[in-house]
């Protein structure tokens, strides 16, 4: 009991008591449990208050930690885009660099198969160098593409010229000058082909 609650009940009794020193009648003991009763009611009140400021504290905390989750989570997968992105386009640009080097490698075939004497080891050696540029460029995603006889796409193609050929139908490509190059849908080198009138 505290000095306050102490002080309350022993006013009650004081005030209670007759001056003859007796017991204090029923009415003040009514009295003194009214005084505890509103007392305890109070205390209820003050703990209600409490708990409903703990309960809207406790709400506030987990809307925030919902909401810092959901960030985090749109977080990863925006870095996760970005990375994905950033790693396409590195491999694209390396593609660029790698392509004319496909480009001249075949020429060399070429010129090699055409020379006066032909030296069979050196065409070989060649095209393995080739074999395996053209194999790491389709490990990366890159895929060669422009062959004689497939439709010609503006999207896909660059026509270097146009002329009537015997056999083909118009529009489709009937001679590859450079093969084409794309990773995934998009293009990296668009093959530069003639096509038929």
């Amino acid at each position: 009991m505290t000095e306050q609650d102490a002080g309350i009940e022993g006013a009650a009794l004081g005030a209670a008591e007759t001056q003859n020193g007796e017991p204090p009648v029923p009415a003040v003991e009514d009295a003194v449990d009214l005084a505890k009763d509103a007392r305890a009611e109070t205390e209820l009140e003050l703990d209600v208050e409490q708990l409903s400021a703990k309960a809207a504290q406790r709400d506030e905390f987990f809307g925030l930690a919902q909401r810092t989750q959901a960030d985090f989570e749109n977080y990863r997968k925006r870095m996760a885009r970005e990375l994905e992105g950033a790693q396409a386009r590195g491999i694209a640009r390396l593609a660029t660099e790698l392509v004319p080097a496909l480009d001249n490698l075949e020429r060399a075939i070429t010129g090699a198969c055409a020379a006066a004497v032909v030296d069979e080891q050196l065409i070989e050696g060649l095209r393995l160098v080739q074999r395996e540029l053209l194999a790491a460029l389709g490990r990366a995603g890159i895929e060669p593409y422009g062959e004689a006889g497939e439709a010609f796409d503006p999207a896909l193609h660059e026509a270097v010229g146009h002329q009537p050929v015997e056999g083909a139908s118009p529009g489709s490509v009937v001679e590859v000058y450079q093969p084409g190059y794309k990773l995934g849908g998009a293009v990296i080198r668009a093959a530069r082909v003639m096509v038929a009138a």
